[in-house]
């Protein structure tokens, strides 16, 4: 019996066609476009369905009460399909997914977050090897965890980075291993592909939440800090140089303390692309650590901006939240 999997259209590049002022979104133009490419109906192909939402949009418009709709969507179609793709735009493709990966609780099925450079109708795009192997390996190679597929590699969606603006190879998981990998053959790497199950589903929903992001830069004034922490924010999260290090800046260490004092989370993440911080290997680092910054680990700033949004959506303490962010929970931290 053929695998059934549901596949979601939100926006995005994939679905466009072309108009007088560039590419637009038009609705019922995907489904027009797949239901006359006839390798999409092969045998070997997996039936699917097409969702396209209401309200297409470009993802750079995404915001989380959209990632909430996503979720809510593959709730309630979870018992009728064997796998879900999700089509969205590149852009913030990399955010939804790390958002999704930790909103899907219990996942038992396959979720695949896809796209493309080039729209589906256009002669050279991307979109129809991406939309392919998607459908391909949810049928067949399932695995229980949020996906971001694109040329050719099936990456955690809670590793992936957008490293390309308009190259094939847009995504990346710089500190992580492609779960799978689609040559000649399917080479499963870090994937784990099991038998899909029957296993109920628990979405944890999520609210917009106040979060700055400061970048740190030669010259940094402390001023930049203090002013994003006057705004009404929950979290900061701290892009700092190499393994984690800041300036020892007496001023801008005090406004860091003070935020921690205030219930503020202030999470650092290296502004590098590979690697991760480590506040213990420097003078500049442990001074962070000393006035209650959290370590990002290694993981990316779509990981740690949708995290924060997850734990702090649940409503926990200011120190049950520091504890998790240093914490395993999908995947998207390494050990």
């Amino acid at each position: 019996m053929k695998k059934h999997i549901y596949i979601a259209y939100t926006g995005g590049t994939i679905g466009m066609r072309p108009s007088s002022k560039g590419y637009v979104c038009v609705p019922g133009f995907l489904s027009k476009t797949l239901a006359g490419m006839p390798e999409f109906h092969r045998d070997e192909m997996p039936q699917f369905t097409i969702h396209e939402y209401d309200q297409l949009m470009d993802s750079s418009d995404m915001s989380p009460l959209d990632w909430q709709q996503i979720a809510d969507d593959i709730q309630a179609n979870y018992e009728n399909y064997d796998g879900f793709i999700i089509l969205h735009g590149t852009d913030t493709m990399a955010y939804t997914a790390s958002a999704l990966s930790f909103m899907l609780e219990n996942l038992s099925k396959p979720v695949i977050v896809t796209g493309s450079q080039i729209p589906l109708a256009e002669i050279r795009s991307d979109g129809q090897i991406n939309l392919l192997n998607a459908l391909y390996l949810a049928a067949n190679y399932p695995v229980h965890e949020v996906c971001l597929f694109f040329n050719n590699q099936l990456l955690r969606g809670n590793r992936s980075r957008k490293i390309h603006a308009d190259g094939f190879n847009a995504f990346a998981s710089p500190n992580f291993p492609p779960l799978m990998e689609a040559g000649i053959n399917i080479d499963v790497i870090e994937g784990q592909v099991k038998p899909i199950v029957q296993q109920p589903l628990k979405v944890s929903p999520v609210t917009a939440q106040p979060i700055g992001v400061v970048t740190l830069y030669p010259g940094i004034s402390a001023e930049v800090i203090r002013n994003t922490l006057q705004q009404p924010v929950k979290a900061l999260i701290l892009l700092s140089y190499g393994v984690g290090n800041a300036p020892q800046d007496p001023a801008l260490l005090s406004q860091l303390e003070q935020a921690n004092k205030q219930g503020i989370v202030v999470l650092n993440c290296t502004q590098c692309l590979r690697g991760k911080v480590n506040m213990a290997g420097y003078a500049t680092g442990n001074a962070l650590a000393q006035v209650g910054v959290v370590s990002g680990g290694d993981m990316t700033l779509e990981a740690a901006l949708a995290k924060l949004h997850y734990l702090l959506s649940k409503a926990s303490g200011i120190e049950a939240i520091r504890q998790e962010l240093t914490q395993n929970l999908r995947g998207e931290l390494s050990d």
